[in-house]
């Protein structure tokens, strides 16, 4: 029962600020500068409603001769007394998945299209829609947020706007027209707090129990608080309690690279400014505040947006807001950006990063972009490509063979399209060409009883050896046999008398094979008695 007393009371008390707002409005004087001609009588059927006339206007302003009125003066005339008339407003702008209800219809929003109080707009993820009301003031409303157009009103002859704005879900972000009336005519209403503004651009949030809005220039007017909160300052409200602070200043771009060459889109920029917990980023078309085309609330200092792939090349501004630990997001600063992404790089296949290769060359192989087939290739020996090592022509190729001295080396790729016009370059990868392990110098025969052992020198960096032996010098036959070792020595079985050939080759750790060594040839002589059988034939002579 007590919590639903403090509810009743919260909610009496906000609807009391209301009211409150609506009858200072109303009793708000606007004041008209006399023309050549008027009088009370014909300014009463311009712009008075009913049941107000030309008497209450002499009353109110105590004029001695309603025939008679001096050009140039001014004359008083209550907002509430004003005739009133329906107004529209516009959509000037519609990215993505943006609903309009009006009354129990619901419906996609077009640009163009033409909206009348009590609609109600409805943006989804990196959905927006910019509005225009009938005196130029703008509103943007950001992915993710529900506003109600609760009325829209033109006052009097002179068409002066009367907007009333209800924010139910997200953000909003308003320009309003400066008025000469100085008096709130353009009316913004949250879940928190209600504000009235005469002419400024400020920017609102509400989201769980909280509104918040920050004041770029001029001033609002936000109930439950005695002063105005000025340009540079932020309002949080938290049901009933009000909290005016300064905002961030502007974060520094400066270090921001100014062209992108890589999808997703990915842009990051130094930590800044101080006091900074999180960064509101957000892409508009170059230079036009109406446009909103991809928005992100990000803690670390990068925004990053797979959603730019549907983005063609082109110019951009990016718009980035620091935020406060009370959740207020602070001046802006804004950076041109250029999107220079396309035709898209071919992917890298082979070989892969840090490769190294000991034939005197590299394999390089990679994919196609089949709207721009053919391939700009560079090689360079710095990783700034300033000493390129090789650059031909565009290929047509999947793939090349390079040949190259020994030493490590830089390369990417870039797509062209048949016109001859190049994207950007892919990511550096690198390889190392090294020259091959030495060959094993001659191995030294021994014969050591049933066994025929062989030794050479070592030569460093060698892990393991091979030798192939044979009877023909070719190496060539069934009779081939093959050894493995991993040191500079192996024993082999004695081989029978006769004529041999014996090669070898060394590997490093990467298994790379250095050349076969020059053949050696090896014989084993006959046994001597061999040499006595013609002198054991002599006596069967």
């Amino acid at each position: 029962m007590n919590a639903m007393r403090v509810w009743l009371a919260a909610g009496l008390l906000m609807l009391g600020g209301w009211a409150r707002a609506q009858t200072e409005s109303a009793d708000a004087d606007w004041r008209y500068r006399i023309q050549p001609g008027d009088t009370l009588i014909t300014l009463t059927e311009a712009w008075l409603a009913p049941p107000k006339g030309w008497r209450d206007l002499q009353k109110l302003n105590r004029v001695p001769d309603p025939l008679r009125l001096k050009p140039g003066s001014t004359l008083r005339m209550p907002v509430g007394w004003l005739r009133r008339e329906a107004s529209v407003a516009e959509a000037v702008f519609v990215k993505g998945e943006v609903s309009r209800q009006r009354g129990t219809a619901a419906e996609a929003l077009a640009a163009g299209a033409t909206l009348l109080s009590g609609d109600r707009i409805k943006t989804g993820a990196q959905a927006s829609a910019s509005l225009r009301f009938a005196d130029g003031s703008r509103l943007l409303i950001p992915p993710e947020s529900e506003v109600t157009l609760e009325q829209l009103l033109v006052l009097g002859r002179g068409a002066i706007p009367a907007v009333r704005l209800n924010l139910a879900k997200g953000g909003v972000d308003n320009r309003v027209v400066p008025n000469a009336q100085r008096v709130p005519l353009y009316e913004l209403r949250t879940p928190h707090v209600n504000l009235g503004v005469r002419g400024t651009e400020f920017r609102v949030q509400t989201a769980g129990g909280a509104s918040r809005m920050q004041v770029l220039s001029g001033a609002v007017h936000a109930d439950g608080l005695g002063p105005d909160v000025a340009g540079g300052q932020g309002l949080l409200a938290e049901g009933s309690a009000r909290s005016v602070a300064p905002l961030l200043p502007a974060p520094d771009l400066a270090a921001l690279p100014r062209t992108a060459e890589r999808l997703p889109l990915s842009l990051g920029w130094q930590v800044s400014p101080a006091g900074a917990v999180a960064w509101r980023a957000q892409l508009y078309a170059k230079g036009d505040f109406d446009r909103l085309l991809l928005d992100a609330r990000v803690a670390q200092p990068v925004a990053a947006w797979a959603e730019a792939r549907e983005l063609p090349d082109g110019d951009y501004t990016l718009r980035l807001r620091g935020i406060d630990a009370r959740g207020q997001e602070g001046a802006a600063a804004d950076a041109d950006i250029h999107l220079q992404a396309r035709p898209e790089p071919p992917f890298i296949q082979s070989p892969a990063e840090g490769a190294v290769s000991y034939n005197g060359g590299m394999a390089l192989a990679w994919s196609r972009n089949t709207a721009a087939p053919r391939v700009r290739l560079q090689i360079a020996r710095d990783a700034g490509f300033k000493d390129l090592a090789l650059q031909p022509p565009p290929l047509d190729a999947a793939s090349d063979d390079v040949k190259l001295p020994d030493g490590v080396y830089h390369w990417r790729i870039a797509s062209v399209e048949a016109s001859g016009r190049a994207g950007p370059f892919g990511d550096v990868q690198s390889f190392e060409i090294k020259p091959p392990p030495p060959a094993p110098p001659p191995a030294e025969p021994q014969v050591d009883g049933d066994q025929l052992k062989l030794r050479w020198r070592a030569d460093p960096g060698v892990t393991r050896y091979e030798l192939e032996w044979a009877k023909s010098e070719a190496f060539e036959g069934a009779d081939v046999q093959r050894f493995a070792t991993d040191k500079p020595e192996l024993a082999m079985p004695k081989p029978s008398a006769g004529k041999y050939f014996l090669r070898a080759r060394a590997f490093n750790a990467a298994g790379a094979a250095s050349p076969w060594g020059q053949t050696q040839m090896i014989e084993q002589p006959y046994p001597r008695w061999i040499w006595l059988l013609p002198l054991l034939a002599i006596p069967l002579l």
